[in-house]
């Protein structure tokens, strides 16, 4: 059958999906783990400075909050896409595309995002290596992720006209 040519395609794509995810989710979380352990307490007697944010992460710039906040919810739905991923493949039949695809869909247009919280980091030049490593896969996610959802529905199409 055609659309089982696809098969290995998406497996690999999935596979290399979520080991992107799994690294993105790492990144983040040491991103926010930083930040959050550098704030600064908030006490009876001190006041908020006059440019205060609470997205603050003292290891970039200004969009580096938004930007590892909307990473880190792109990899924990990309890390779900997988899962259904997963189950689609191992099963290869038309009633779990559906899940698969949509929930590969909210991943890439999750990742979109945060691609383009990234590409604003980029123009705004100050940041540390990992958060470069992060924008990297995203960007790199953000084709993956799209070439996998082509490739579970090319295999759909096929099939149908089979």
């Amino acid at each position: 059958m055609a659309g089982e040519q696809l098969k290995p395609v998406a497996t690999g794509l999935l596979l290399l999906n979520f080991c992107m995810y799994i690294i993105v989710a790492a990144i983040g979380g040491w991103a926010l783990n930083k930040a959050i352990n550098h704030g600064f307490v908030i006490g009876p007697d001190l006041v908020l400075p006059a440019h205060f944010a609470p997205i603050y992460f003292p290891m970039g710039n200004a969009a580096t909050g938004f930007f590892v906040v909307f990473a880190l919810i792109a990899s924990v739905v990309g890390g779900a896409s997988a899962i259904a991923g997963f189950q689609h493949i191992r099963t290869w039949d038309a009633d779990s595309l559906p899940s698969a695809a949509s929930i590969a869909i909210v991943a890439w247009t999750l990742t979109l995002l945060a691609m383009g919280l990234a590409c604003k980091e980029m123009e705004k030049h100050i940041r540390n290596a990992r958060l470069k490593t992060m924008e990297a896969f995203l960007i790199i996610l953000s084709a993956t992720q799209l070439f996998y959802i082509f490739a579970i529905h090319g295999a759909s199409t096929i099939r149908r006209r089979i």
